[in-house]
């Protein structure tokens, strides 16, 4: 059996997935026809190590399957070559902005920032969906620019927390290293089908996709928790011990306020 959270492991739940014969849709499929019945979407969100989301890209690839990557345009994520590289693999690419925290909740500067960015992306791909990065340092929500403005005016369909009902969608996220991470700050959504607290780890999630429990599924994956090499592996666990530590003392201090 192979390790968690190793592309190894990935693997094995995408052929799960293809096995259970859900529609495998991307995000700009569903918000341009959110009335699907079925389907299971995989969203990446790519916040460190581009060249890991290329192999999961290319492993998806071979498997038929077509998903979705957010890239953040600091200079250690955007890769040109592997952007494109995975947009040529028939996967979907879009924007993992963080424009307020990098402007320190300054919304005129984010804005312009935002644009800017943006227009980077274009210049490789189409991008038609963006998706706000957590920033869980940082005491700005990315996605309160869309408070005053309306992402829709460059050319936007659709923003994952900010434009999908989840009362009828089961949502999972490897946030925290586990499947069913109570200590996330800004990556979790408002839905009524909430994960059980018995899925934590990818096996769990592999059992209860096959159960076909819910109908309609969104899962996001980092692809720098899921490692090639097995130094890789083991340096992605002791950081996100050290992080999720981090994160439960910040969510002490929110709810102690």
């Amino acid at each position: 059996m192979s390790l968690d959270f190793t592309l190894r492991k990935y693997e094995e739940l995408c052929k799960t997935i293809k096995k259970s014969n859900y529609p495998i849709i991307r995000l700009k499929d569903y918000f341009k026809e959110p009335d699907h019945k079925r389907f299971i979407i995989l969203r990446h969100d790519v916040d460190k190590l581009p060249e890991n989301a290329l192999a999961m890209a290319q492993l998806e690839r071979s498997l038929n399957i077509s998903s979705t990557y957010y890239f953040r345009t600091i200079p250690e994520v955007f890769n040109q070559n592997i952007i494109k590289k995975i947009s040529d693999l028939g996967h979907e690419i879009g924007y993992h902005y963080e424009d307020l925290t990098q402007t320190k909740g300054d919304l005129k500067k984010a804005l312009q920032l935002f644009k800017k960015d943006l227009k980077q992306l274009r210049k490789i791909t189409n991008i038609t969906t963006i998706c706000m990065h957590g920033s869980p340092l940082s005491k700005w929500n990315n996605s309160d620019l869309w408070k005053k403005h309306d992402f829709k005016k460059y050319g936007i369909i659709g923003e994952p927390y900010l434009s999908i009902d989840y009362n009828e969608i089961g949502y999972f996220t490897d946030t925290g290293r586990t499947w069913c991470d109570k200590g996330s700050i800004r990556d979790f959504v408002n839905n009524s089908l909430v994960c059980e607290k018995t899925i934590k780890s990818t096996n769990d999630l592999i059992k209860f996709i096959l159960s076909k429990k819910f109908k309609k599924i969104i899962v996001l994956v980092h692809p720098q928790r899921w490692s090639v090499k097995s130094d890789e592996w083991l340096k992605e666990l002791i950081a996100q011990n050290i992080k999720n530590i981090g994160k439960e003392l910040i969510l002490k201090k929110i709810k102690n306020k």
